[in-house]
């Protein structure tokens, strides 16, 4: 029997995980283990929960005001001794935050396979995002299996070098996931509170946003709503001290906004699914509401989802106050852009990922998927 440990410390990670855990345990030829450093204590356990997964291990390493430095020497120093316990046939890890990085650089030193699910994504811009263009780049390089979600992913891989044998197209995880969480019968006070108006579902919270960057965001997205009396945004903010500061103080007094508590996944993809369009500078969310046929307003300056761009259901807007305001507008003032990018097609996945990394796990069986 093969033993499995898959590795992650983030609400995303979770989010994309999850399913994935969940497959694996049906797998009589797999046993299959979970390890959590705790990076997101709060948010990482409400995904936990909503996904019914419970860790055999748990760093527990959140701490307050913690830095990338005590993250990673964190991590290294405590998966050590249950990585030589245990000592898996393969680890997987997932995306680009600093628990996938150490995590596998801890498999590194002990010459432990590491599996790097969602591989291949590149901005080729080592800061930006930071620092997790550097985290997935150096995953990259010491990963036996890489499961690239789309073909460009893949290419990437290739370019890079990478043994064509150890990539898989597999697509994303997180189509997975929603295929669990979205509900035609859900109820929410915040929906409740929209009402018939237009909800605008907004989420903002990357590091190098932080700042004026994140003020010119919260400021252009003021103008509009307050021009558009019909739009009721909704904000679940994230628990970075520095974040909620900026929000206070652009939209704490904006009747049209609800800056609302974290929320869980399951209520994340509900209100992805009934909202009217999506502002954000997150990476899953970018993947997440093209399935719903959801325009996305990625205010960054770069993503390493272009796949998304091409096809139309993302448009990359920065981060200057100017131009989200102009985009964020014209959305809703101008029907047929809005239409031609919800109508756009999601090149992201199929909701099977999870079966067909189960199946090269266990089986060695590889039937790629292709966007159509």
């Amino acid at each position: 029997m093969k033993k499995i440990m898959l590795v992650f410390g983030t609400r995303p990670e979770a989010i994309k995980m999850c399913p994935l855990v969940n497959e694996l345990k049906t797998r009589k030829g797999i046993q299959t283990l979970v390890c959590v450093t705790g990076q997101h204590r709060q948010m990482l356990d409400q995904v936990l929960t909503t996904f019914n997964v419970v860790p055999d291990y748990d760093l527990g390493i959140m701490k307050h005001g913690q830095t990338l430095f005590d993250i990673t020497m964190c991590i290294l120093e405590k998966i050590k001794e249950i990585l030589e316990a245990e000592h898996p046939d393969v680890v997987l890890v997932h995306g680009d935050t600093s628990s996938t990085f150490v995590t596998a650089l801890a498999c590194f030193y002990l010459q432990i396979p590491v599996g790097h699910v969602e591989a291949g994504l590149r901005t080729y811009n080592i800061h930006s995002p930071y620092p997790e263009e550097f985290n997935r780049q150096a995953v990259g390089i010491v990963s036996k299996y890489n499961f690239a979600p789309t073909a460009l992913a893949a290419q990437h891989l290739i370019q890079e070098g990478k043994d064509p044998s150890t990539i898989y197209i597999t697509g994303n995880t997180v189509i997975d996931a929603m295929q669990h969480t979205v509900k035609d019968d859900y109820r929410h006070e915040e929906l409740d509170w929209v009402g018939d108006g237009k909800l605008i579902f907004i989420t903002a919270h990357r590091r190098e946003n932080l700042g004026e960057p994140m003020h010119q965001m919260f400021r252009a997205i003021r103008r509009v709503l307050n021009e558009h009396p019909e739009c009721k945004a909704v904000y679940p903010i994230h628990m970075n001290p520095v974040v909620r500061e900026a929000a206070v103080a652009e939209l704490g007094d904006c009747d049209q906004i609800h800056i609302i508590e974290p929320i869980e996944v399951f209520d994340c993809h509900n209100f992805e699914a009934r909202c009217h369009l999506c502002l954000t500078d997150s990476g899953g969310i970018q993947e997440e509401c093209p399935s719903y046929g959801r325009p996305v307003l990625v205010m960054r300056d770069t993503t390493e989802r272009p796949e998304g761009v091409d096809a139309g259901t993302l448009r990359l807007v920065g981060t200057s106050e100017e131009v989200i305001y102009k985009n964020f507008k014209e959305l809703l003032d101008d029907d047929e852009a809005y239409k031609k990018m919800s109508g756009a097609c999601n090149p992201y996945g199929d909701g099977h990922a999870c079966k067909r990394i189960a199946d090269i796990l266990e089986f060695g069986i590889y039937e790629p998927w292709a966007a159509k």
